[in-house]
């Protein structure tokens, strides 16, 4: 099962058995979680065992439920590679990141490269392929989490002339509050000016505000307060 939960996300587990059988058994506490905060589904009748033939099956239900499938790593008749061909049948984006040539778990991925799937080097190269309406449905989301739709509008359309206050706590409103529209701030200088803030969390920051599109990386890894009309 996927451990996106930790970073706020939703996660939806396809069970090669029965929804009551975990497998392995250390994700039994994390079947849990899921069984809360997220979604666990299985087209295998209750108490069918984990056996090795069911995961290629339950494969194409992950390809269909998804809008892409994104490969990390897999050797060449991995489950990753399965799942990718199956995602291709089914008219879904293929994405996939490469991997060392030396390395037999990067022979998936450069595969699928070389096939045609798109190379991702960033969260952007994946988004920018989504529908206008889920980027849409994608930001609104960043921005409900991150507490600022409610103070989104005063903002005027001469950014020399005006000044927002975004009711956003913690280090997204810091940074947001010295990220400026016509000055780029570099990543360092961000770091150095948020006291008690570690990189990890600043970094962490501005992908959610980049997502919500509401700062802009330059080249350089500098950055830019994107002004709404």
């Amino acid at each position: 099962m996927a451990r996106g939960i930790e970073a706020g996300g939703r996660t939806i587990a396809v069970f090669g058995c029965g929804v009551d059988e975990v497998y392995p058994a250390e994700n039994r506490k994390l079947a849990e979680h899921l069984s809360k905060d997220g979604l666990i589904v299985s087209e295998f009748p209750m108490a069918s065992p984990p056996y090795p033939q069911n995961f290629p099956i339950r494969n194409r239900i992950i390809a269909g439920m998804s809008v892409g499938v994104l490969v990390v790593e897999g050797g060449e008749y991995s489950g990753s590679a399965i799942t990718a061909k199956l995602a291709a049948e089914q008219n879904r984006e293929v994405f996939a990141v490469p991997g060392n040539i030396t390395s037999k778990m990067s022979w998936g991925p450069n595969l699928l490269i070389k096939q045609g799937a798109k190379l991702v080097q960033e969260w952007n190269d994946v988004v920018v392929e989504l529908k206008a309406e889920d980027r849409r449905r994608l930001v609104d989301r960043c921005r409900n989490q991150l507490n600022l739709n409610d103070n989104i509008g005063d903002e005027t359309k001469d950014p020399l002339q005006s000044s927002i206050s975004f009711g956003t706590p913690g280090t997204a409103r810091a940074i947001l509050n010295w990220v400026k529209p016509d000055a780029p701030v570099t990543l360092d200088h961000l770091v150095e000016t948020l006291p008690g803030t570690s990189p990890s969390e600043v970094i962490a920051a501005l992908f959610e505000l980049e997502l919500a599109g509401l700062v802009r990386q330059l080249p350089g890894k500098s950055f830019i307060k994107v002004w709404l009309d």
